[in-house]
């Protein structure tokens, strides 16, 4: 497991790597697909979670 998957980004920050990300309240209900360079979105509405963890990466072999 990568660095970047181990972190919680917190909404407004810039996002590292490419993918699909999933909110930290560990109920596996939100999923933002975000590009690098970009910034992370709020949580879902009525989410407890407070950042975003990479679930799966965009380009894992690059």
């Amino acid at each position: 497991m990568s660095d970047s998957e181990k972190q919680v980004y917190n909404p407004g920050e810039i996002v590292p790597d490419s993918g699909i990300y999933e909110c930290d309240c560990q109920q596996h209900h939100g999923y933002s697909t975000d590009v690098r360079g970009h910034r992370f979105p709020p949580p879902p509405e009525g989410c407890s979670g407070h950042g975003w963890k990479l679930k799966d990466a965009a380009h894992p072999d690059s």
